[in-house]
This record gives C-alpha cells, structure tokens and sequence, in this order.
C-alpha cells in the first residue's frame, strides 16, 4: 500500500464506559481503497470503534483525521450503515424515503430532493434488487430486505469512505452474496469500505484488508499478512486453526 493515499488516521484513541475502558490506546492507519473487516470478540470495542471514528461517541483522549482533516469537515465524503438492532423499523416510511434521506447531506438543511436526487436514489435501490419494492413500508420488509435498503440509502451518499456495522448481521445467503459483491464494486472504484465483522470464515474471501481488536489494537494490515493463526489466538485468547489461502 506504498503512494496510497491516508482515508482515516487514529491517534491514541481511547474510549471508557463508567471510567472502564472500552478501546484503549488504539492506533489506526487505513489507506484509501481497501476492503478492510474489524474483528474481535464480543465486547471487543468493533462497534465503539466505527462510532468513536465518525463523533457518536466522544472518547477521552486521542484523535481522528479523515483525508488528514478533523471528520467534522469530511463529514461529506463518509457514509454510514448502522447496526440493523439500533434503527427504529416501526419508523412510518417508505424503502424511498429511506434511500432518499442519504442524499439530504449534500443538499443541505434549506433544498429538498428533487428528481435528480430521485433518480440517484431509484437507481440505488435497483442496485441492490429492491427497486419493486420501493413503496413498501420498513416495517413490512425482512431483515435482509432492510438491509439492502440501508446499504441502497449509504450508496446514494457517493461516499469516499464506508463504515458499516455488522451489515450480514440476519440477513440470508442470496443478500450476503449481493451485498458483499457491492462491497467490492466499491473497492474497485478506489472507495474505502470499513466493516464490522463476525465470521472469520469469509474473512480471506470478503476483504483484502483486516483490523484484529480486542479493546486494544493486536494487528492490522493485508489479510495475506495477518490474518493468521497467531493473531487469531492473541485476539480471542483461543487457539484458532485456520486455513488460509497462501
């Protein structure tokens, strides 16, 4: 990854909860355009990470820089797919008006979407396969339908950079397949795309880049790297055999 360009920078980051650290002292360097998966075990910060990064939650020292600038002022160029268990489905809205609400960022507080917002946020959903059902209410699609819409919602944003948290997280094979090959189709087109992750099984096939964590950072770098028996054993505190694609 020599010549490429820094996407996020963390600085000595730490975060506590009731004075008990949850992420201590971690140090992150993400270069642009790659696929990267954070893993560790439950309770391990993944989530706090991605939230800390992006200003949801303020940590007690350290720093963040996106494109080597405070993420307030690259707020623009980062899109975001929350935890499916965080969003209220019961909201009343359409799959639409989800998508649509990716777009209010660039538009601002003063313009409302217009047909070329429409247009980009129809497309989106085609992109996904839920282009049929772009009148249907949230609540009335599966968990791997609202998925689709979020990560639809996220791809209208034309983001530079891709945080999502845990997005197969209940969704079936066929979504998985067709979400992780979006997930590609945006590291081809030079897009970061950051993601927390549970099954170290697709780790060498799904990402080309890893972040192994446990409150503290134990490794980052190439999956043909790192991803390895040595680095899984530190991080789950287990001895993990696994197979990787030399």
């Amino acid at each position: 990854m020599e010549g490429s360009k820094i996407a996020v920078q963390v600085d000595d980051l730490t975060v506590a909860y009731n004075y008990k650290p949850v992420l201590w002292d971690i140090d992150l360097t993400i270069p642009e355009g790659v696929l990267m998966a954070i893993v560790g075990p439950n309770g391990a910060g993944k989530s706090t990470l991605i939230k800390a990064i992006l200003g949801i939650i303020d940590p007690i020292a350290g720093s963040v820089a996106i494109y080597n600038e405070p993420y307030e002022k690259q707020r623009k160029k980062v899109a975001y797919v929350p935890q499916k268990g965080s969003v209220d489905w019961d909201f009343p809205t359409t799959a639409l008006d989800v998508v649509m609400m990716g777009t209010y960022g660039k538009l601002g507080w003063i313009k409302r979407p217009g047909k070329k917002e429409k247009k980009a946020a129809l497309e989106a959903l085609e992109k996904v396969g839920m282009l049929s059902f772009k009148g249907r209410q949230i609540s009335q699609l599966s968990g791997g339908q609202q998925q689709r819409v979020f990560l639809a919602r996220a791809l209208v944003q034309d983001a530079a950079i891709y945080f999502m948290d845990e997005p197969f997280q209940g969704v079936d094979a066929t979504t998985e397949i067709a979400i992780i090959n979006i997930l590609k189709e945006l590291r081809k087109a030079n897009k970061t795309v950051i993601v927390v992750h549970h099954d170290l099984q697709t780790v060498p096939e799904y990402f080309d880049w890893v972040t192994f964590l446990n409150v503290k950072k134990i490794a980052t770098g190439p999956v043909k790297d790192i991803f390895n028996d040595d680095n899984l054993t530190k991080t789950y505190g287990i001895n993990y055999k696994v197979a990787v694609n030399q």
